[in-house]
């Protein structure tokens, strides 16, 4: 995948708006990211191409894909449904319940169950403080003594976390001992907006470049 194709993809779903908004961790953004946009077998085709390339050339011998809930489960599925169609990786993917089952099968788990020395990549939509990935881990390692390989991200925010010099992802990369990798990052995707239109509309005009600008020089890496 072209990072152009994703940023086509990005605002023609909704996915990437820009306006005043508010993150999960707190900050005050002129962009948002809501992948819960993504709503047609066309639109998750496309960016699961883009998770199955990365995965591809990174971890070609991964056993199991992990998706959180929620917006994790939609994304895993058709993830391991493009390995094996472009790839031909089989791969079981995996992912948890918000609230444990106590009834059936039971647990927080649904899918390919991880066993001991599974090799493990954790497929995610947009990272910017690492929230949902430290809640994730300790469910993947109490399950079994997993190989956490890699962590995937459509979209790298790039922005600082809490260690000097390093973006957020960077650092949770670190923390858990995950190789993190994305298909593409914010930059690249308003780099393009600024000079491209999209369907005969230009999406990042000079005021909107102008409050970018202001707040990577904040907050970017």
């Amino acid at each position: 995948m072209q990072p152009e194709d994703l940023a086509d993809l990005l605002v023609r779903a909704g996915v990437l708006t820009f306006g005043d908004f508010t993150t999960k961790s707190g900050r005050a953004t002129p962009y948002f990211l809501d992948f819960g946009r993504i709503r047609s077998g066309h639109q998750i085709e496309v960016l699961a191409a883009g998770y199955a390339d990365v995965i591809a050339d990174a971890f070609p011998d991964v056993d199991i894909l992990f998706g959180p809930a929620y917006k994790g489960i939609p994304l895993v599925v058709a993830t391991s449904i493009a390995l094996r169609q472009h790839h031909g990786i089989d791969v079981g993917f995996c992912f948890n319940r918000k609230e444990a089952k106590g009834h059936g099968e039971g647990g927080v788990l649904v899918g390919a169950f991880p066993a001991d020395g599974d090799r493990v990549v954790i497929v995610e939509d947009v990272t910017t403080a690492g929230t949902s990935i430290r809640e994730t881990v300790p469910i993947l390692r109490a399950a079994a003594d997993v190989d956490l390989a890699g962590l995937v991200v459509a979209v790298d925010r790039a922005e600082r976390g809490t260690v000097a010099g390093i973006s957020a992802l960077q650092e949770i990369g670190q923390e858990f001992g995950l190789d993190a990798r994305t298909i593409t990052d914010i930059d690249t995707v308003v780099a393009y907006l600024a000079e491209h239109d999209v369907d005969g509309h230009r999406h990042v005009g000079p005021d909107d470049l102008a409050r970018i600008r202001t707040y990577r020089a904040e907050y970017g890496t």
